[in-house]
């Protein structure tokens, strides 16, 4: 037997399949994509016995047939052998109170000839039924395993048939479905060129063979060719078998299922009359949102107090311990500072994403997927919409992704250019700083955080903005496809603090990696174009701030500040800023501002890593922070304040709209299938963004 065994975890949505991945691999594990595709996978290895287990997590869908795109990833790792992903084995994940809803997916793996284990999960849930396990393994004629993600129950006898899943998985259960006289000439004719496990498994690929990427163009045209030849509808074929497998496996479920309670109301039930009420589900949805914005800004002001400190200490040691050298000029006023300027809102990220967590795991998530779902549809989305650009709250990236479950093409694609207007948590550093300047930290009708209120108001702009833009979309694009919202709601439970810290490190650092990798560039970038000019210009203007120094007596600390604008203001950086200023004074900005604007467009939050970059080259207070550079900063024409509550209200009408990110242009082109979108939605956000900011300086400024 071969020593590397690849285990799948298939299930539908809900079914608690991650979790039992994070019991399983705990800290050890991979997130990368699907081969070819954007499509997240999570896997681990286990080294159990003499051999080694690849356990991957695959992305929840509810049948072989799929009906969103991250459906059909999977569907096609399962039913052709030649995908780099097929599995060796199947760990079928069930929620053991939705049985009915849940077997069906279970019956087409059985066909599909995998060795296959059942795994009955949230079994401490199962309050309003029991389960007879031992039946069900006699009709099924597979390992069925009871098991609780959070209390562990089942955990040993599942790594025991990890241990030797050559053995202890069942492969060949009962069969609940035989192909009709149609089916099974097409089959036959599969078999007859191409290596299956079974039958099922040849007509299966006749089903889905026009989206797979690793059939040729010439199978696809023998398939072609078989659908013909034999009239084969793959619709009416589906529709056929699914019906027949829930009239075969339905009757025999219900021999191991018990009722407890048949009249009792569940808990979820009850809960949901209130949750998802007309009047009261949208004032608790609110309250849920205005109380996760209030905490981002009242529990997160002491660890970022630390970081805070942390880096202008670790700056001073440096700065102290190695000699006066450029590289030392560039670790201590460039990367370091630029770095450190987002780093330090690490806790407001990792607060909206530790409770976005909780209520996901709790649940609740669904529900306001289900309470918006008629709102939506003024828009011209869904139900489904709401999970993505909640989603967007922590990245458009991933919430774009989560699109692919919407069926509908239209909405999808309104969802998709909508969700990049929701503020992520890459504005969260410069919501924080600029905010500082606008609204004080003080306390509003004896409880709400006035900042923290201000907060809730930035986000609230952002999704009025996503709606418009999608209002108007849905005016321009046609679409003849019916609107389908179906969508499961999981029942209630205590979340799991292990799997919420888990993701919400999981997001943090990935947010740390990819932030980190663009200010590293944009800082050393941004240091040369801020440390050098063009030839002897920053010289004379070193010069020139000597002679100003002596003719308007000047201190040696002033002198000393005074050569470090000016040689800024001589730099590329500073004539590049320069250069731009025109088309953005209006806005109320100068070209330090132009400066961070432009970099920012890799990134949004480079915008508080390139000031932090620029105020530490020009200033020689390197003890101030950020916030205090920012705040003390004076425009040497007016005398006013540079960030103004006129400049200030301007930035943050330009970031809640402006499409500062690549990597979200990347995948809506990815996604939409070319660039058109991508240009749009770019030029529409970019519109908004300059003429909003415009006239809010004009008004405030």
């Amino acid at each position: 037997m071969k020593k590397e065994w690849k285990i799948a975890l298939v299930g539908n949505p809900n079914c608690g399949k991650s979790s039992l991945f994070n019991i399983l691999s705990g800290l050890n594990q991979k997130v990368g994509n699907f081969s070819g595709v954007t499509v997240e996978k999570k896997s681990t290895t286990l080294q159990l016995s003499d051999k080694e287990i690849t356990l991957t997590d695959f992305p929840g869908t509810y049948s072989i047939y799929p009906n969103a795109i991250d459906e059909r990833i999977v569907v096609g790792s399962l039913v052709y052998p030649e995908s780099k992903a097929y599995p060796d084995t199947v760990i079928y994940v069930s929620d053991i109170n939705k049985l009915e809803q849940q077997t069906l997916l279970l019956t087409q793996l059985i066909n599909l000839g995998f060795p296959l284990i059942w795994v009955l999960n949230m079994a401490d849930l199962a309050e309003e039924q029991s389960v007879d396990i031992k039946q069900l393994e006699k009709d099924f004629g597979i390992p069925v395993i009871k098991m609780s993600s959070k209390s562990k129950e089942g955990l040993e006898e599942l790594k025991t048939y990890l241990s030797q899943p050559e053995k202890l998985f069942s492969k060949g259960g009962k069969s609940f479905y035989k192909l009709n006289q149609q089916e099974k000439l097409i089959s036959q004719a599969v078999q007859s060129k191409h290596e299956t496990t079974s039958d099922y498994q040849a007509i299966q690929l006749v089903h889905h063979y026009k989206w797979l990427p690793e059939i040729t163009d010439e199978v696809k045209a023998e398939f072609d060719s078989l659908k013909s030849k034999y009239d084969f509808s793959q619709l009416n074929a589906q529709v056929k078998e699914t019906m027949a497998r829930y009239d075969n496996f339905t009757p025999i479920l219900k021999k191991s299922i018990q009722s407890k309670k048949n009249d009792a109301v569940l808990f979820s039930d009850r809960l949901d009359k209130t949750l998802t009420h007309n009047v009261f589900g949208p004032l608790i949805f609110f309250a849920i949102m205005l109380f996760t914005f209030q905490a981002i800004f009242s529990w997160a002001s002491y660890p970022m107090d630390l970081i805070d400190g942390l880096f202008g200490w670790l700056g001073n040691q440096i700065n102290g311990a190695l000699p006066d050298r450029w590289y030392a000029d560039l670790l201590t006023n460039g990367i370091l500072p630029g770095i450190g300027g987002v780093v330090i809102f690490i806790p407001q990220i990792a607060i909206l994403f530790f409770l976005i967590g909780l209520l996901e795991e709790a649940g609740y998530m669904a529900r306001a997927a289900f309470l918006w779902d008629k709102f939506m549809r003024y828009f011209g989305m869904n139900g489904r919409s709401v999970v993505a650009l909640i989603s967007g709250g922590a990245c458009a990236v991933p919430a774009i992704m989560s699109a692919r479950t919407i069926t509908n093409r239209k909405e999808r694609l309104l969802t998709i250019l909508a969700t990049p207007f929701i503020s992520c948590s890459a504005r969260i550093p410069v919501y924080a700083i600029l905010i500082t300047f606008v609204v004080p930290s003080i306390t509003v009708l004896g409880f709400f955080n006035a900042q923290g209120l201000a907060f809730f108001g930035l986000y609230m702009l952002g999704i009025m903005g996503a709606l418009g833009v999608s209002l108007i979309f849905n005016k321009i694009i046609k679409s003849e496809e019916p609107s389908i919202f179906a969508l499961e709601l999981p029942n209630y439970q205590m979340p799991s603090l292990r799997d919420v810290l888990w993701n919400t490190w999981n997001k943090v650092w990935s947010f740390i990696k990819e932030a980190g990798k663009v200010i590293f560039v944009i800082s050393i970038v941004l240091w040369f174009a801020a440390s050098f000019g063009p030839g002897q210009a920053m010289q004379e203007a070193e010069r020139e701030a000597q002679e100003m120094g002596s003719s308007q007596n000047l201190n040696e600390l002033e002198v000393e500040n005074l050569t470090s604008a000016k040689k800024l203001e001589a730099s590329y950086a500073g004539r590049f800023g320069k250069a731009i200023e025109p088309i953005i004074k209006p806005l109320g900005y100068d070209w330090k501002i132009g400066i961070a604007l432009l970099t920012s467009f890799a990134a949004r939050e480079v915008f508080v890593g390139t000031m932090a970059t620029i105020y530490n080259i020009g200033d020689s207070e390197d003890e101030l922070s950020i916030r205090e550079k920012m705040a003390a900063e004076i425009n040497p024409i007016t005398g006013e304040k540079v960030y103004s509550l006129g400049t200030s209200l301007s930035l943050l009408i330009f970031y809640i709209f402006a499409l500062q990110c690549m990597s979200t242009l990347a995948i809506i082109k990815k996604e939409t299938g070319g660039w058109k979108w991508a240009i749009i939605v770019f030029f529409v956000a970019l519109a908004l963004a300059y003429f909003g900011a415009l006239g809010v300086y004009q008004i405030f400024g």
